[in-house]
């Protein structure tokens, strides 16, 4: 798989190391922060494939402290950001990166990958594909949130949500998978509200983290990168700088 089969679907998507180098550099210039002036946090999918492709450049900052539960939402909650929050470098950042995942394989096909040591390609994001699955079948019962599988089930809800939207689309998982970003970025956009920071920055960075086959790593396309400035409470996009 190349570049260019990604961005058949993500047309902005970069391989996960430039998209770090871009946004490390990104930041140094224009807020004059080092790596190790920035506390990471991510949410992204538990998924073991995400650590496998995890950009390691991405270790330079302090952290990961992990939010997110299946297909990246940010399941840690207040108690996780209040937690993260406090374990910033006061002339620093705190940078939260967000995203579910999908998978493209080398033959373009969305919603799946070839894992190491696997005859047949598996789904990814596999709860998500789970959760489309049983909204196609109407199984999901609006309101059921057990304590037995909650992450899947809210997972659930929020595709019950967009029903319409989801089964009516092109392609299902890719829709989903926006659905998906939607209900992370309001989320995360709620619990930085509620959340005090003792630093200087708040840098919000979200997107679609894009998993190739066992061989082909990974790949991100950026959705939002914007910067708060707690002074001032100035809030700026960076996106156009990214991409320059």
């Amino acid at each position: 798989m190349s570049i260019e089969s990604v961005r058949k679907w993500y047309p902005k998507a970069l391989t996960s190391i430039d998209t770090v180098n871009r946004l490390l550099d990104t930041i140094e210039k224009h807020l004059e922060l080092k790596p190790n002036q920035l506390m990471h946090a991510d949410s992204m999918c538990c998924d073991d494939v995400n650590a496998i492709q995890y950009p390691p450049r991405a270790y330079e900052m302090l952290g990961p402290f992990h939010l997110g539960g299946l297909d990246g939402f940010p399941f840690a909650g207040l108690t996780g950001m209040g937690a993260f929050a406090h374990h910033v470098p006061e002339d620093g950042a705190v940078i939260i990166f967000y995203a579910p995942h999908i998978g493209i394989t080398k033959e373009g096909q969305i919603g799946e990958i070839s894992r190491i040591g696997q005859s047949s390609n598996s789904a990814c994001c596999g709860a998500a594909k789970g959760a489309l699955g049983k909204l196609a079948a109407g199984q999901i019962i609006e309101g059921n949130i057990t304590s037995l599988d909650f992450q899947m089930n809210t997972i659930e809800q929020i595709f019950l949500h967009s029903k319409e939207r989801i089964l009516n689309a092109e392609n299902q998982i890719f829709e989903a998978t926006e659905v998906m970003y939607e209900a992370i970025d309001e989320r995360i956009e709620v619990l930085v509200k509620e959340t005090e920071y003792p630093c200087k920055y708040v840098i919000l960075v979200g997107g679609i983290f894009i998993n190739g086959d066992k061989d082909m790593g990974s790949f991100c396309q950026y959705k939002k990168f914007e910067y708060i400035n707690l002074e001032t409470k100035e809030r700026k996009s960076l996106m156009d700088e990214y991409h320059k």
